[in-house]
C-alpha cells in the first residue's frame, strides 16, 4: 500500500529534473501539464473525485469535443506536492500522482490507499491511416490487484459477473453493447472515451484499452467510495437518467411481428377480456410495405389502412403503443433521397439485403437499404422531421431496432465511410447514442407533457439522458441464454445506464421443434417471465411462434396461471418500482444491482453470476434450468414430455451481514450462508432483506387505474430500514420542476415503531388522504402468495407526521 501522510503548499509552477533527462511539470487552472519522454500529458480536475487524463506525443496537438461526456472541467481546490520523481496532487477525495521519470500516473485515496497505477511505460502510440488521415492507434495498460474484480463493459452475453481475464473486441453488434467503462470493487471506475473499435484485455500483462483510432489517450477517472458513488460519479460526467411514465413499468406484448393493424387490436382487447394486466403493445416492421419502402415511417401497408384508429382503439383501452423504427432507409423513400442529397447515408451491407421478403432471400435482388450518418445534425433533422408525423398519430414512444447498426459482410474499408464527424472507424461504438439521442432531443424540444420512451436494441456511454431502455438483442431460446442474460444485465447496469429488458422467452426459436407445443420450451418461457418481472421493462417479444398469454393454454392450467402471477406480482409492485425508479433519477441508483453494489464486503457475493438486487430490497434468484421434463417417445421419435411427479429445488446464496426472510412463506434466514428452495413451475427464489419496507399497490389491468389510496406497507423486521414512496402524475416533466410528493417510511427495529414523516411536495390529483394498511412479516406467514389480507394496524394518513407503535 502506497501513503502519502503530508502535503505542502499550494504551488504555482514546478520546474523538476532527474537524473535522466530534464522534466518540466507546471500547475494549470484545471490541473496540471507535463511532457515526459515526449509524451505530452494532462490532468483536468472535473470534480475533487473525477479527472480526465489526456495523453499524446509531444508536439501534436490534442483537442477533442466528447459525445459521451456533457460535464466541463471545474476549477477544483488541489495541493501539490513533490516527493522524488513524484508529483502528488491531491484533493479532498483522491490522490493523483504522476511519475515525472516515467509519466505514468498512480491513483489513491486521501488515505493513501492504493486503488489504480498505470502501467509503466504504459502508453502507446502507433501510426495509423484512417481513411486518408494521419491519426494514432492508442493504447493505455493499468496494474490491477491480482484478485480484483471488476465490473460493467457494457452488455456481453457470457455469463460473466467479474470481467478479469478476458479479451473483448468492442464493436458494437446486435448481441453486444460496448461501452468502455470498468468499475472496481474497490470503488473507482474508468471510462475510456474513444468511439473507434476498441480492444479490452486483462491478462498477466495488465488490463488495457487499445482503439484503432485516436489523436490521443484521453480517460476519465472516478472515485465513489462504492458502485453507487462510481455511477454517481459517471452520470455527473455523462448526464441523468430522466423518468419514465409509470405505465413503461407495466406488462408489454408483441411478437415479430403483427401483420394487421386488427391483429394488434385484438391482442389488447383478448387481455381485457382476460382480466390480464397489459400496458403497452408494440407493432414491429414492415408496417410500411416493401424492403424498398424500409423504414418509410409511414403505413404504406394495405393492412393498416387507418393508422390513427388503431392508435385510438388501444388508447380507448387504457393500453399504450410504441412501434418500430429503423436507422437505416429504402431506396423508394422519402427520407432516402432528402439525406442522399447532403451526403448523409453510408455504403456499407446492412438489413434487409434483399429486395424480396420471400426466404431464402434472393441476394440477386438487393434492397438497396443504407444506413443513415446520425452524427450529422442536418440527418437528425431530417430523421425526426419525417418520425414527427408518426408523433401526431399520438404513439407513446419509440422502438429504435438496429442502432447499432446492422453491419452485415464487413469490409475494412466499410469503416473509410465518410461521416460528419470523420471516418466511420472514428465514431463507429457511439452511433447509438447519436441516433438515440437525436430522437429524443428532438421530441423534448417539441412536447414536455409525454416523457421521451426509447426501447433500443444498443447502447454507448450517455445513453442513460435520453430517455432509453436497452434491450439485449435477438437472443436464441434456451436456458444458457436465460442464464447469460442476468450478469449480461448487471454488467451494463454497471456502466451507469440503469435502463435494460431482454426478450420474454428469447427471440430466436430455433432450439425448438415443436415451438410452443414443446413442453420444455413452456417451462423455459415462463421461468423468463418471472426473471422478466424483475427487470426494469417487463416484455414479452419473439419470432417463430406468438407469445400472448393466450397461446400457453387458458386459466386453470399450468403455464397460464404461472404467466398471469406473475404479471399480476409487477402490477402489484409498482408503487415500489416506480419509487425506485425515481431513486434512479434522483440519487443516481440502479434497478438491477448486481451484490457487488449492496455487499462490497462480502466476497462470496462478488462473483456470483444469477442473482441480483431488484431494488434495494428484494435478492431475485432466477430459475435457469430445466426442471420439469423427462425424455418420452412420440411416433418413434425422442422428444420432451412434462414431468411434474417430483419438486425440485434452487440453492441461493443469501449475503452476509443481514437477515432475509423468503418472500413466499416469511420464512427468516441468517445471511452469508447458501439456502435451497423449492421451485415448481410457479416459484422463482426471491427473498427480502430485513428492515425493509414495502409497499403493495392494488391489483389492476393497468398502471394507472386506480389510485394508491390503500396500500398495504410490508414491514421485514430484524433491522432498521427506510423507503421513501415517490408519487407524482406519471408522465410529462412537472417532476423536474418539484411537482411531486414524497412519503418517508423509517422503521425503527428496537422500538417497534414505525414513522411516516411529513409527506413533502405536491402534484395536481395528489391524495390528501389515505390508508396505509400496515403488515409485520412474521407475523403473517405466506404473505407473498396473497395480495390482501388481515393487516395488523391500518392507518389513516393525511400527510402530516405519525409514529406508528406495532
Amino acid at each position: 500500500m502506497i501513503k502519502w501522510s503530508t502535503f505542502f503548499f499550494l504551488l504555482t509552477a514546478l520546474s523538476i529534473s532527474n537524473t535522466s533527462k530534464a522534466q518540466s511539470c507546471q500547475k494549470t487552472d484545471l490541473g496540471i501539464k507535463a511532457v515526459i519522454n515526449s509524451t505530452a500529458i494532462e490532468v483536468q480536475y472535473y470534480s475533487p473525485s473525477t479527472v480526465r487524463v489526456l495523453k499524446s506525443p509531444d508536439g501534436r496537438p490534442f483537442t477533442k469535443e466528447s459525445l459521451s461526456v456533457i460535464k466541463k472541467p471545474q476549477k477544483t481546490a488541489f495541493n501539490v506536492k513533490q516527493q522524488g520523481d513524484l508529483v502528488n496532487v491531491r484533493t479532498t477525495a483522491l490522490n493523483v500522482a504522476l511519475n515525472l521519470k516515467t509519466g505514468d500516473i498512480i491513483y489513491s485515496t486521501v488515505k493513501g490507499e492504493l486503488l489504480l497505477k498505470e502501467k509503466q511505460h504504459g502508453v502507446k502510440f502507433s501510426p495509423f491511416n484512417d481513411a486518408g488521415n494521419t491519426t494514432l492507434t492508442v493504447q493505455q495498460l493499468f496494474e490491477l490487484d491480482k484478485d480484483e474484480p471488476i465490473y460493467g463493459l457494457g452488455q456481453q452475453q457470457e455469463g460473466r459477473m467479474s470481467q478479469r481475464n478476458v479479451t473483448l473486441n468492442m464493436v458494437q453488434g446486435n448481441l453486444d453493447d460496448y461501452v468502455p467503462f470498468f468499475q472496481s470493487v474497490k470503488g473507482y471506475g474508468v471510462f475510456w472515451d474513444n468511439y473507434s473499435p476498441t480492444v479490452f484485455t486483462d491478462n498477466a500483462e495488465g488490463a488495457s484499452f487499445k482503439s484503432e483510432v485516436g489523436d490521443g489517450v484521453d480517460y476519465y477517472f472516478m472515485y465513489g467510495g462504492n458502485a453507487d458513488g462510481v455511477i454517481a460519479r459517471m452520470r455527473e460526467l455523462t448526464g441523468q437518467a430522466p423518468m419514465f411514465p409509470l405505465w413503461t413499468f407495466g406488462f408489454w406484448q408483441s411478437k415479430e411481428r403483427y401483420k394487421s393493424q386488427d391483429e394488434l387490436v385484438d391482442v389488447v382487447r383478448q387481455y381485457r377480456k382476460l382480466g390480464v394486466p397489459l400496458d403497452g403493445i408494440i407493432q414491429d416492421w414492415q408496417y410500411w410495405g416493401s424492403n424498398y419502402l424500409w423504414n418509410a415511417m409511414d403505413f404504406l401497408n394495405p393492412e393498416f389502412p387507418n393508422p390513427q384508429k388503431m392508435v385510438s382503439d388501444v388508447h380507448s383501452m387504457n393500453a399504450h403503443m410504441i412501434i418500430s423504427i429503423w436507422n437505416s432507409f429504402g431506396p423508394h423513400t422519402k427520407q432516402y433521397k432528402e439525406l442522399d442529397k447532403i451526403g448523409a447515408l453510408m455504403d456499407f451491407t446492412t438489413w434487409p439485403q434483399s429486395g424480396s421478403e420471400k426466404w431464402p432471400l434472393r441476394r440477386d435482388y438487393p434492397s438497396g437499404v443504407r444506413v443513415y450518418d446520425p452524427y450529422n445534425p442536418a440527418a437528425r433533422d431530417i430523421y425526426w422531421k419525417y418520425l414527427r408525423d408518426m408523433y401526431v398519430l399520438g404513439l407513446d414512444g419509440w422502438w429504435m431496432d438496429s442502432s447499432e447498426p446492422d453491419h452485415l459482410d464487413v469490409k475494412p474499408s466499410d469503416f473509410d465511410n465518410k461521416t460528419y464527424l470523420g471516418s466511420f472507424r472514428k465514431v463507429r461504438n457511439a452511433f447509438p447514442l447519436m441516433t438515440v439521442g437525436g430522437v429524443s432531443t428532438h421530441q423534448r424540444a417539441v412536447d414536455s407533457g409525454k416523457r421521451v420512451f426509447i426501447l433500443t436494441r444498443s447502447a454507448f456511454a450517455g445513453q442513460q439522458r435520453y430517455g432509453a431502455n436497452t434491450w439485449s438483442g435477438d437472443v436464441t431460446s434456451s436456458w444458457s441464454a436465460l442464464r447469460n442474460q442476468i450478469s449480461a444485465g448487471l454488467n451494463f447496469s454497471l456502466t451507469g445506464i440503469p435502463y435494460w429488458n431482454a426478450d420474454i422467452g428469447g427471440f430466436f426459436l430455433s432450439r425448438f421443434k415443436r415451438k410452443l407445443d414443446d413442453p420444455e420450451y413452456r417451462e423455459l418461457y415462463v421461468r423468463w417471465m418471472e426473471f422478466g418481472a424483475f427487470t426494469p421493462m417487463m416484455r414479452s417479444h419473439g419470432a417463430d411462434a406468438p407469445r400472448e398469454i393466450y397461446q400457453f393454454g387458458q386459466k386453470g392450467s399450468k403455464y397460464y396461471d404461472a404467466i398471469e402471477k406473475y404479471i399480476n406480482l409487477r402490477y402489484h409492485l409498482l408503487p415500489y418500482i416506480y419509487s425506485t425508479s425515481w431513486d434512479v433519477t434522483a440519487n443516481q441508483s440502479s434497478m438491477m444491482r448486481g451484490l457487488v453494489m449492496d455487499f462490497q464486503k462480502d466476497k462470496n457475493a462478488l462473483d456470483i453470476n444469477d442473482e441480483y438486487m431488484f431494488g434495494k430490497s428484494l435478492l431475485v434468484s432466477p430459475v435457469t434450468n430445466a426442471m420439469y421434463v423427462k425424455p418420452g417417445v412420440s411416433e418413434k421419435e425422442t422428444i420432451q414430455v412434462e414431468d411434474f411427479s417430483t419438486i425440485r429445488a434452487k440453492e441461493t446464496y443469501l449475503p452476509a451481514g443481514i437477515d432475509w426472510y423468503d418472500f413466499w412463506t416469511a420464512e427468516r434466514f441468517s445471511g452469508g450462508t447458501k439456502v435451497s428452495r423449492q421451485t415448481p413451475l410457479d416459484i422463482i427464489p426471491l427473498y427480502v432483506k430485513a428492515g425493509a419496507v414495502i409497499p403493495v399497490g392494488p391489483s389492476v389491468q393497468y398502471a394507472a387505474e386506480k389510485k394508491w389510496d390503500n396500500l398495504e406497507i410490508r414491514i421485514y423486521p430484524g433491522a432498521n430500514g427506510k423507503f421513501v414512496l415517490y408519487e407524482d402524475e406519471n408522465d410529462n416533466y412537472n417532476y423536474e420542476k418539484g411537482v411531486y410528493s414524497t412519503i418517508t417510511f423509517t422503521w425503527n427495529d428496537a422500538k417497534k415503531t414505525l414513522s411516516i414523516g411529513d409527506r413533502t411536495g405536491s402534484f395536481p390529483g395528489m391524495l390528501n388522504e389515505r390508508k396505509f394498511n400496515i403488515v409485520i412479516v412474521g407475523m403473517n406467514k405466506g404473505v407473498g402468495e396473497n395480495v390482501t389480507r388481515q393487516a395488523d394496524k391500518v392507518i389513516t394518513y393525511t400527510g402530516k407526521k405519525m409514529v406508528v407503535k406495532l
